[in-house]
């Protein structure tokens, strides 16, 4: 018995520079609300920013607000772990 030829393949072949999906490498850091502890939170902010305690005050006391607009992700992690424990509330945009 003689092998058949080999058929085309219904599916079209794989793409060899198909973009993987990219993960986010900046995220923006947003300051939802300082929660109970707002002091400690205004603490963390002028810490993280460099901020003076004016700015950072203000800053905690117009949330929600930008607190990094462009941080890389393993700084926005931390900033917003920092933020967490202290009692604010936080979101990587």
């Amino acid at each position: 018995m003689r092998p058949l030829p080999p058929q085309p393949s219904p599916l079209p072949p794989p793409a060899a520079d198909a973009p993987a999906a990219e993960e986010k490498d900046e995220f923006e850091v947003v300051l939802e609300s300082a929660g109970d502890k707002k002091i400690a939170v205004v603490k963390v902010v002028k810490n993280l920013a460099g901020l003076g305690l004016k700015e950072a005050k203000d800053l905690v006391d117009s949330a929600p607000s930008t607190i990094f607009p462009a941080a890389k992700k393993e700084d926005a992690e931390k900033a917003k772990a920092e933020i967490e424990e202290a009692g604010g509330k936080v979101t990587l945009k």
